[in-house]
């Protein structure tokens, strides 16, 4: 019967389309960096005793047992709640698994069902009788398959593959955005409340060195002080008021910066008492192994899926050069009658219609399209390579400014109590006549600038440490 040759040409179709594929085997690059991080040689550093463990990887640990402040966590989960760049590339996201559902389907027929009346009148003048009359009613119900293409050569899930790859590589590019907004809010909280501590160093210097201008103002007045010494009070006083007015405006756009990131008014929670003394991160990071690290970086996952995509499109490009055949097909019943509708033996009514289709003449056109597609497979070669590298380097200087910036804060804060000690001795020295005001205001600028320092030192290690679990691949749970 034509309903079973039909059949049959259906299942036949549905077998061949498993076909071959032209996909080169894939092999993932060598990793193009050292075996192990330079500069790791202190093991009493916990990175150093930690590194290499077994399950010694940063991307293990939750952002929220990382960082130690509670308003810090809260900036964080308002930040991955409300943040537009992060809405984007979740987005982003949804679009590249939408276009892989398109692909998808491409590689299943697309069966459709319909149903019509028809009647038509016949005017006088076009009968074949030389009379209008009215056709018969007639019925029809169908299903029926267009243009489906049979992949014999692995062109469509080839194209399928790729989009595939390309959802994989958007998917860990917005787990990438995650972790970098992660570290962005984090840094801009520490340089919030670096340039807060800053403000008020600069208000209680400018506090002490009005008071000290008021003495030698009084001192001037009965003749002990000379005019000199009441000019260098005064540049005293105003260098610190210009330090004011530099610091209020840093951490006002310190706190706009942050707001922006959390996409809401965070206002209370930045007036929560919280200083840059108070923030702690946890102890003991383990730095891994670099072939641990790097792999588990989400920029790194997504270049790869990128080359694997680029892998596919060459299978697609390849299967272009040869023949397809495409299948046009439909069956269904016609009827003048709704009762005899649905009888097979007088109202079944089927078509088969495959095509074949030869490159010929755009063969020229076709090899140049696999010559794009061998390009940008190296192309994305090349960029996976290049990102493993760069990851690389941002861990090694992180690790590399670990230590330093331990090693500077404790220098740093030692330099503020010498310079501490030395400002209150000229100041004994000076108010016991044994040397002029001048030694005083440079011990003040000397004493000011390590505060400064110190602070912005800490800040600097702080963002460090961020940086570091950052580049480590932390973040993402």
């Amino acid at each position: 019967m034509p309903s079973k040759t039909l059949f049959a040409a259906i299942a036949a179709i549905m077998f061949m389309t498993q076909g071959c594929s032209f996909i080169p085997e894939y092999r993932q690059p060598d990793l193009a960096v050292e075996a192990t991080w330079s500069g790791r040689t202190d093991p009493a550093d916990p990175l150093d005793a930690k590194a290499g463990g077994p399950s010694a990887l940063a991307s293990d640990i939750a952002w929220q047992d990382y960082f130690g402040s509670e308003t810090l966590k809260q900036l964080i989960q308002l930040t991955l709640d409300n943040n537009r760049d992060l809405r984007v590339a979740v987005l982003t996201i949804e679009k590249a698994r939408a276009a892989y559902r398109i692909q998808r389907a491409d590689s299943l027929p697309v069966v459709s069902a319909g149903t019509g009346v028809s009647r038509q009148g016949v005017a006088e003048d076009n009968s074949s009788t030389g009379a209008a009359y009215t056709s018969d009613t007639t019925m029809t119900a169908n299903l029926g398959v267009t243009a489906y293409e049979l992949d014999f050569f692995g062109r469509v899930r080839s194209l399928n593959t790729a989009a595939l790859e390309t959802y994989l590589a958007t998917e860990e590019a917005a787990l990438n955005t995650r972790i970098a907004l992660i570290g962005q809010t984090a840094d801009a909280y520490m340089t919030l409340l670096a340039d807060r501590k800053l403000l008020e160093l600069s208000q209680s210097t400018f506090q002490a060195q009005k008071e000290t201008y008021e003495v030698i103002k009084s001192q001037f007045e009965v003749g002990s002080a000379t005019q000199l010494d009441l000019a260098q009070a005064a540049t005293s006083v105003e260098s610190a008021r210009v330090s004011i007015a530099q610091y209020t405006r840093l951490a006002a756009q310190a706190e706009n910066a942050v707001t922006l990131l959390a996409g809401t008014s965070v206002y209370s929670l930045l007036n929560s008492g919280e200083t840059i003394d108070d923030i702690r991160f946890m102890d003991g990071l383990p730095a891994g192994l670099p072939s641990q690290v790097l792999l588990a970086r989400p920029d790194i996952r997504s270049a790869e899926h990128k080359l694997k995509a680029a892998n596919a499109d060459i299978g697609a490009a390849r299967a272009a050069l040869y023949p397809s055949i495409s299948l046009t097909g439909s069956m269904g019943f016609a009827s003048q009658s709704l009762t005899s509708l649905f009888d097979v033996s007088d109202s079944l009514a089927w078509s088969f219609a495959p095509s074949l289709t030869i490159p010929i003449f755009n063969r020229d056109g076709l090899n140049a399209s696999l010559e794009t597609a061998e390009i940008s497979e190296k192309i994305a070669v090349a960029s996976y390579e290049g990102t493993v590298q760069t990851a690389f380097r941002e861990v090694a200087d992180q690790l590399a400014a670990r230590k330093t910036y331990q090693d500077q804060l404790k220098a740093q804060n030692a330099l503020v109590d010498a310079t501490q000690e030395s400002y209150t001795l000229s100041r004994a020295r000076y108010e016991n006549g044994i040397d002029d005001f001048l030694a005083v205001l440079d011990s003040q600028r000397a004493l000011f600038s390590a505060q400064q320092g110190a602070i912005t030192v800490r800040q600097s290690y702080l963002s460090n440490l961020v940086n570091l679990y950052k580049v480590l691949g932390g973040g993402q749970l």
